[in-house]
Formats: C-alpha cells, sequence, structure tokens
C-alpha cells in the first residue's frame, strides 16, 4: 500500500511538472526522467515506443505486467493480506479487498484526461485509509511492527527518489532558477510529499532548493523526511529484537548516526544527487537484509 501511495506521489509530481511552461529542448523530458529515477526505464522501452505522458500514466499506474504498477501494488497487498489473514483484522482485509476491486474497475475503464489528479488522490486515500485501520486495529506485535518497518522503509526511498528528480534531472535552465517555473517545480515536489505547509510553517519564506532539502533529509519533525524514516526503522528493528536482528540493528544505528551528524551545507558541498545516490543503495541493502534475515534466509 505504501508503494503504490509513493508511486502515485511520484506520477503526481511528475504530472503537475509536465503542464507547466517548457523549459527543456528534450520531448518528454519530465516522463523520461520519472522512468529513469524509478529505475524501470529499460521495461518501459522494452515495451513502449515514445515517453509520452499516456504510456508512462498507464505503464505505472494500471499495467498489469509492471510489477512497479499501482495496480500491481494494489494487488499484491490484497493477496499479501489474503495469506496472512488470521494475522491481521478483518477491518483490514476488508479496506484492502475493497480498494482491489475498485481498483480492477479502473483498470477495466482506464483513466481520462480530467481524472488523472482524481486517481493519484483516491490510491493516496486508500494507503490513509489502511494505515488508520492498522493503527486503531492491530495488536502491538511483529506483525505491526514489520509493516510498519515496510512502510518506513518504502517511504524513504520514495522521499529520496522524488527529491533526486527534480534536482538532479529536472533542474531547469539557468535563467530559470529563483523563477516562476522553478517555484511551481518546487512547490509540486513539496506537495507530492504533503509538506507544502510544513515547508511555509518551518520557514515561511521563498521556497530554496536547500532549505526543501533540509526539510525532506535532515528535519525529524517532517513526517517523510529521511530521518524520520531511518528513526522508525531503527526503533522498529529495535523492538523485534529477534535472532537475526544484530546486524540489522548495527547498520540501521549507522546510518542513522549520519543523519543525526550530517548538516545541509555538508551534504550540499559534497553533492546531493551523489548523497541521494548512497542513500538509496543503503536503504535498498537494508530492505534485502530485512528479507534474508527474516523472510527468506539462506541458512540450512
Amino acid at each position: 500500500m505504501e508503494r503504490a501511495e509513493n508511486t502515485a506521489r511520484m506520477l503526481d509530481v511528475t504530472y503537475r511538472m509536465s503542464l507547466l511552461k517548457k523549459t527543456f529542448q528534450e520531448p518528454h523530458h519530465e516522463w523520461r526522467a520519472m522512468l529513469s529515477i524509478s529505475g524501470l526505464h529499460e521495461d518501459f522501452e522494452a515495451r513502449y515506443d515514445v515517453p509520452s505522458a499516456k504510456n508512462v500514466l498507464y505503464f505505472m499506474a494500471l499495467d498489469k505486467k509492471n510489477p512497479g504498477s499501482i495496480y500491481s501494488s494494489l494487488f499484491r497487498a490484497r493477496e499479501n493480506a489474503r495469506a496472512v489473514r488470521g494475522s491481521t483484522t478483518s477491518e483490514m482485509w476488508e479496506a484492502l479487498n475493497a480498494t482491489w476491486l475498485e481498483m480492477r474497475r479502473i483498470q477495466s475503464d482506464g483513466i481520462d484526461e480530467d481524472g488523472v489528479s482524481r486517481f493519484f488522490d483516491w490510491v493516496k486515500e486508500r494507503s490513509h485509509l489502511s494505515r488508520g485501520i492498522a493503527h486503531g486495529t492491530m495488536l502491538r506485535d511483529n506483525t505491526f511492527r514489520f509493516i510498519r518497518l515496510g512502510s518506513f522503509l518504502e517511504r524513504a526511498d520514495n522521499t529520496a527518489r522524488i527529491l533526486d528528480v527534480k534536482y538532479h534531472i529536472l533542474l531547469p535552465s539557468p535563467k530559470d532558477i529563483g523563477g516562476a517555473a522553478d517555484y511551481y517545480q518546487w512547490s509540486a515536489v513539496l506537495r507530492s510529499v504533503s509538506a507544502f505547509e510544513s515547508y511555509r510553517k518551518v520557514y515561511r519564506d521563498q521556497i530554496t532548493p536547500k532549505r526543501v532539502a533540509e526539510l525532506l533529509i535532515l528535519r525529524p519533525d517532517m513526517a517523510r523526511s529521511l530521518i524520520t524514516c531511518v528513526s522508525e526503522v531503527h526503533r522498529l528493528l529495535c523492538d523485534i529484537n529477534g535472532p537475526r536482528s544484530s546486524e540489522l540493528v548495527s547498520r540501521c544505528g549507522q546510518l542513522h548516526a549520519r543523519l543525526n551528524a550530517d548538516t545541509i551545507d555538508a551534504i550540499f558541498e559534497f553533492g546531493l544527487h551523489e548523497y541521494l545516490s548512497a542513500f538509496l543503495e543503503q536503504i535498498y541493502e537494508l530492505g534485502n537484509l530485512v528479507n534474508t534475515s527474516y523472510f527468506w534466509s539462506t541458512d540450512e
């Protein structure tokens, strides 16, 4: 569910940017960037000719053959819930099942141009609902902790990717920096992670790349910041505290300590794209280690 929501958020910010006055010479630049940062450009290019808005939206939202699409994510969420019915609550199962049934109808009918934003909002609302039901009905045991662990790993990955899309790939031309197009693009990034109001409350000033990066990387009071996500992952791993937890807790603790020690000036001096790329690699490795430690061990 978190992956479906995050995909909707990334598509939403790309869609909003594509509606702005074009500052790029290359056609479909925003959509090509979306595929590149998602790591799905090769799969897309094998089946589609042009990375147009229509093709990318279908591929990332409704395509049954794309394992990273919103359709596939909601299908897996429903199937995973069905496989562990005894570990979750009936309210959670009913919400996930209803979401999947509605997704099948949407996939069959298609999404018209006027309904794109409504569809993204619907995906986000269904994710919020499932998360709220989990909080309100589930026992605080390891089942609940693993659900939360997966959510925060996905969320950290998504925040880093959205920020990297704007800063590294969608940089405006020099004449546009600080202009109206630049402002609206950064506003779209903030809105895509529900951070626009938070930015205004914290900084009360013009939107700048460095402050947006600081908010989404280092602010512990920002719900979707990297440091908040890693802090929650670390806490959950400590709470799970299984026989295979020691290396996970150590790895995550090191990442959390580095985030706590970093400053935004040091990050920009190092290079924001390089910093986010390194972070994405670390989150990916951490997720793989969770998988091999608890769910897919190679030990006899």
